[in-house]
């Protein structure tokens, strides 16, 4: 009599979830079939394997695998010949047949695809702090950042703490006005973890003159207006004196440019 209810073993070296995919798509082929699916995650020795294969040996189950280590692959296809269980490799076939036609060597690291989702899911964390605490919208967020940006308006604070948010890094900025104090917490945040941004008074004079056109508004605001610029200036470079962060000049500067300064110093625990 046929067995209705086949146990299959999914054997990974990861979480297991595409040998559960490819599994359960086979089963959902057959009518009257309701398989069991073990998942086994984080194998990484011939001493787990031998434990899942007297397991699955007690219900001949099929054993359904992902293991990027070869001497794993090896060793499991092994076992479960020799006890005459059906074993699947799933992954190795692909990866054999890439690494021939492009003549590269595969990595062979287990879970590398979950180290991949850590990095994206990083990423998006860092791109919602920096949407909560942009503008100084609440300062509480510099305590808790890896970058805090400081300057004047328009100087590119919020295009550089979403670029930074993009290559993972969670930061903050915080706006220099001379008729509001700096928050606190600023002056509690450790200096090298804290960026003053600076432009020459001439290029933000044409920054703040195009923005006020784009507003509708006339250029002789006081926005705009050089002497005001030059004082708002001077005020940034006091706080950034008084706080002893690195101060950089973006006036020639891309954002790209910019970021990789920063970067490099955070990285390095300049």
């Amino acid at each position: 009599m046929s067995n209705q209810t086949p146990v299959i073993f999914v054997i990974s070296d990861a979480l297991g979830e595409t040998a559960e995919f490819v599994s359960r798509a086979a089963v959902a082929q057959f009518n009257g079939i309701k398989a069991r699916i073990r998942r086994i995650s984080y194998v990484q020795d011939e001493m787990h394997i031998d434990e899942v294969i007297a397991e699955a040996m007690e219900e001949r189950s099929i054993l359904v695998y992902t293991l990027v280590l070869n001497n794993l692959r090896v060793y499991i296809d092994k076992c479960a010949r020799e006890k005459g269980l059906v074993a699947i490799d799933i992954l190795s076939p692909l990866i054999n047949a890439l690494a021939e036609q492009t003549g590269l060597l595969p990595k062979n690291v287990p879970n590398i695809i979950h180290r991949l989702d850590e990095q994206y899911f990083k990423k998006i964390e860092a791109v919602e702090f920096a949407v909560k605490y942009d503008d100084g919208k609440d300062p509480r967020g510099v305590l808790f950042a890896d970058v805090v940006l400081i300057g004047v308006s328009r100087t590119s604070k919020t295009p550089l703490s979403m670029y930074l948010a993009h290559k993972g890094m969670k930061t903050a900025n915080i706006p220099m006005v001379p008729e509001v104090n700096p928050p606190r917490e600023l002056f509690l945040a450790q200096p090298k973890k804290v960026f003053g941004l600076v432009l020459s008074p001439e290029k933000l004079n044409h920054i703040r003159s195009e923005r006020l056109k784009a507003m509708g508004l006339g250029p002789t605001a006081d926005y705009a207006n050089v002497d005001r610029i030059i004082e708002e200036l001077k005020y940034a470079e006091q706080i950034m004196k008084k706080i002893g962060c690195t101060v950089i000049d973006t006036t020639n500067k891309a954002v790209e440019e910019t970021a990789s300064i920063i970067m490099q110093k955070v990285y390095k625990g300049e």
